[in-house]
């Protein structure tokens, strides 16, 4: 005698999923990995971006480190300070390697400084506004950074309060 299996009450049409099941499934999982495809894509995507932000930043704050090694007289020389640069993304970049975005700046150096409020010694004031210009993925972004140059500069103005 052999052993005797038991038996189940449901047909065995009962047993196995539906072809709208199976449709609504197959729905449900292509649409959530769609949904994962295009978070990371978004994550990438917002990593270059930052990338080229700081990357911007970068640049911008080491042209205004260097000219504020400047004398007063020296920030209107467009010899030693030039009115337009250009740096790229990746510059130690060789070979076939790219060098990545081409960010395009320029200097702008205004003796009109008008302050607010006015005060007497602002002629003797300029203002340096370094912008930079690139394009990323066909679409335009700039960064600026502005700041004052005083002829007789903060020396001359630090109240000593010893007597």
């Amino acid at each position: 005698m052999g052993i005797k299996m038991p038996t189940s009450s449901r047909s065995r049409s009962e047993c196995a999923f539906t072809l709208v099941e199976v449709v609504f499934a197959a729905a449900i999982t292509s649409v959530m990995f769609v949904s994962l495809y295009l978070g990371i894509a978004f994550g990438f995507r917002v990593s270059r971006s930052e990338r080229e932000n700081l990357r911007a930043t970068q640049i911008i704050l080491e042209r205004m480190e260097g000219i504020r090694l400047f004398r007063f007289d020296q920030l209107s020389d467009t010899n030693l300070n030039p009115l337009t640069f250009t740096k790229t993304f990746y510059p130690n970049a060789s070979g076939s390697q790219s060098q990545g975005i081409t960010y395009n700046g320029s200097v702008t150096v205004d003796t009109n400084v008008t302050l607010d409020p006015t005060a007497n010694y602002s002629s003797a004031m300029k203002k340096v506004t370094i912008q930079l210009n690139w394009v990323s993925e066909g679409v335009p972004r700039s960064r600026s950074i502005s700041t004052y140059a005083a002829q007789n500069g903060i020396q001359n103005y630090i109240v000593s309060t010893n007597n």
